[in-house]
């Protein structure tokens, strides 16, 4: 290690699991107890999903670093403006976040589910983990949080599970979820209609459950085929559990 980067903070990616504070891992509350400066996303005027997770396991004298979306689900990726937007904003926060670790101050970027899996901070990963020391703490992700909650076993024996995203085309998606065992959608929230007609597609409507805000207070569970809503918040999903028996 070179004497620069030995001077310099350490960047840690901190997973806080799904929702259910308690479902925060022992190495995680450690980090965070200690970290004396924690970042966390969130959208414009709210606290974010994160930082609400955490709320009482951060030290008294950590600083806070908001890093504001410039928007969430308000224009579609397919947007001209989407991809180079946000990746101004990433090269922002990354700044932002270096700057600290350039003092050599370390950073612990929260982040909910496990932040490898869909999470924001594999962003602030791909800008600085090649200039600094830097730890993943993993997470439990969201489709595990879920599924526990919904108390379906997902695989079997020798099954596939396809993760996928509600973002994709239909046509895809139908194709994808006929040849896998079991499923999970992310992003499900604002694709409902076209998620539900996939599985239509493929056969597998009569096994999926809907879960919105899974392992909080304001969690939903309901049968996707006896939901009547045709659009969800950001932080719902799709299970599809195996209908195999192996034993």
């Amino acid at each position: 290690m070179s004497g620069a980067m030995a001077r310099a903070g350490t960047l840690y990616g901190v997973g806080v699991g799904p929702g259910d504070p308690e479902l925060m891992t022992l190495k995680a509350a450690r980090i965070l107890a200690a970290a004396p400066v924690v970042a966390y996303f969130a959208k414009s005027g709210r606290t974010g999903n994160a930082r609400t997770i955490v709320e009482g396991a951060l030290g008294p004298a950590a600083e806070e670093m908001r890093l504001d979306y410039p928007f969430t689900t308000e224009i579609p990726v397919s947007d001209p403006r989407y991809l180079p937007e946000m990746a101004t904003f990433y090269d922002d926060a990354a700044a932002r976040v270096g700057a600290r670790l350039e003092a050599g101050t370390d950073v612990a970027v929260l982040c909910e589910g496990d932040p490898l899996f869909y999470g924001s901070y594999m962003y602030l990963h791909d800008r600085l983990a090649g200039r600094y020391t830097c730890e993943v703490v993993p997470g439990i992700t969201a489709m595990s949080g879920c599924w526990a909650r919904a108390g379906r076993p997902m695989t079997r024996g020798d099954d596939v599970l396809c993760v996928l995203s509600g973002t994709m085309a239909e046509d895809r998606l139908a194709e994808r979820l006929a040849g896998a065992d079991a499923a999970v959608i992310m992003k499900a929230g604002l694709n409902l209609a076209k998620i539900r007609a996939a599985l239509q597609r493929a056969g597998k409507l009569g096994r999926a459950v809907y879960v919105e805000r899974g392992t909080t207070a304001q969690e939903r569970l309901v049968p996707l085929a006896e939901l009547a809503d045709e659009r969800g918040p950001y932080f719902s999903l799709v299970l599809v559990p195996t209908e195999r028996r192996t034993v």
